[in-house]
């Protein structure tokens, strides 16, 4: 029998922090294992003790990569149940304090032996390759696929210097995806435009919020009056994600909205500003701090309200939708997936936002189908990835071999791979000098792990030349 291939997800965030790339590649993982066609590994950052402090909530910090693998282990178990197994590999990184974000150090693909690198699937494909210097990811892995989850573009646009810095990072995504994936999935058409793109949402929910979902209906069915409480929006507070959009709506038409009460659950660094604003609204606005969305506190909410812009596809309202509430969200690229949804109402103007949202509070939602359940699933999402990603197990054939009419023969696609080629050269050329890698904003001395670290992860110590 011939072995099953292998899978290898890299991804640029871990549990405990409760960010996209640490929870979407993480139930990925599971569900690839759970499928049973490959085996799968899950390649995550590993932080020394100093960052995870900057990182990770509530102080928690780890003294191993063991010690963090079984903490994520029991998080997947308590919100799956059990789940065929998938390994849990580590890679040295740090954080960024300016860009709020986890890079990689030093050269990755090392994680991962030759004999098991079959597919590799990049979470944040741009992420994972701006800094990128070592073995060539297309020459260590069979098929590389690109997973695009964030809207790059539109957070830089809102630093200073935005637009200059938008226009050479759309440059930099392109040149580098290109080069080292051979497919890229966007999750949505929110996501800048790369080679050899399509457009699906591969996510799906926590399976937590499905079951929330199905008791309400059945609480409903009964005649139980379920949903008794208003509207709320949740997410990380800082202003890029939703709030300056709500906010300023609030703000604008709070006579409209006089019958409104809503509150606002999240922490981040821009909390203090978001309260000071809500304060200043006439209307009931009142702010907590984050929770987790499956608590129970968020089970009697009637409507979600998400303006927000800056997602590519948001996972609260994915969830907010399995729980099965009306959700108010914009017409953009990436709610086009939700808009299947019944209880998706969807606004283009202010107006439109004022009418759906006082309606919203007055009207029951419509309950979910078993199909419409099963679209938000990660069993659909799984499905879904197989798909487009074109990684279904096949028999392989054997290649036709050339035809001698085809002397001279000049191939495109051999040229295409020459330029390919020669383009990944300059990029890892560029990328092994650290005057050139600070110029674009890598970490200092990122090239290889320091002794530190690799004692962390059980490495050798590094053999210097």
């Amino acid at each position: 029998m011939a072995r099953k291939q292998h899978i290898t997800i890299f991804t640029t965030a871990s549990l405990p922090w409760m960010t996209g790339t640490a929870v979407n590649p993480l139930f990925r993982a599971a569900y690839l294992a759970k499928a049973g066609d490959w085996e799968v590994t899950l390649v995550v950052p590993w932080l020394s003790k100093g960052d995870q402090l900057l990182v990770y909530p509530n102080k928690m910090k780890f003294g191993s990569p063991a010690e963090q693998e079984g903490y994520v282990r029991r998080w997947l178990e308590e919100r799956t149940g059990p789940l065929p197994r998938f390994n849990i590999n580590f890679y040295p990184a740090k954080f960024s304090t300016d860009k709020r974000s986890i890079l990689p150090v030093g050269d990755i693909t090392e994680t991962i032996s030759d004999e098991r690198a079959d597919i590799a699937v990049l979470e944040e494909p741009e992420h994972l390759t701006w800094y990128h210097h070592g073995r060539r990811w297309k020459t260590k892995f069979r098929k590389v696929i690109g997973v695009v989850h964030t809207n790059y573009l539109e957070y830089v646009k809102r630093e200073r210097n935005g637009y200059l810095q938008a226009f050479l990072l759309k440059y930099i995504n392109s040149w580098v995806t290109d080069i080292y994936c051979h497919k890229v999935i966007r999750l949505s058409a929110a996501t800048q435009e790369v080679p050899r793109s399509v457009i699906c949402n591969v996510h799906g929910v926590n399976p937590k919020f499905i079951e929330i979902g199905k008791l309400k209906h059945r609480q409903i069915s009964q005649g139980d009056h379920s949903f008794f409480k208003g509207a709320y929006y949740i997410g990380k507070m800082v202003w890029s994600k939703g709030y300056t959009e709500l906010l300023q709506l609030l703000q604008k038409h709070q006579k409209e909205l006089s019958g409104l009460k809503m509150e606002l659950y999240g922490s981040g660094e821009d909390s203090d500003g978001v309260k000071a604003a809500a304060e200043k609204l006439s209307l009931d606005i009142r702010v907590y701090p984050g929770r987790d969305h499956a608590d129970s506190i968020f089970h009697d909410y009637k409507v979600f309200i998400n303006p927000s812009t800056t997602d590519v596809v948001c996972t609260t309202t994915a969830e907010a939708l399995a729980m099965g509430k009306i959700v108010i969200c914009a017409n953009h690229p990436s709610n086009e997936f939700f808009k299947r949804f019944p209880n998706c109402h969807v606004y283009n103007t202010e107006k439109e936002f004022v009418r759906l949202t006082m309606a919203a509070l007055v009207e029951e939602p419509v309950p979910l189908s078993q199909e419409m359940r099963h679209e938000l699933s990660w069993e659909a999402a799984t499905e879904r990835f197989v798909r487009v990603a074109d990684i279904a197990p096949t028999t392989p054939t054997k290649p036709h071999p050339p035809s001698s009419q085809r002397f001279m023969y000049i191939n495109p696609d051999e040229v295409k791979k020459n330029m390919e080629d020669a383009s990944a050269f300059v990029h890892n050329t560029i990328s092994g000098f650290e005057a050139a890698r600070w110029v674009f904003g890598a970490i200092p001395n990122s090239l290889q792990p320091d002794e530190q670290q690799r004692k962390e992860l059980g490495w050798r110590p590094h053999q210097g030349l």
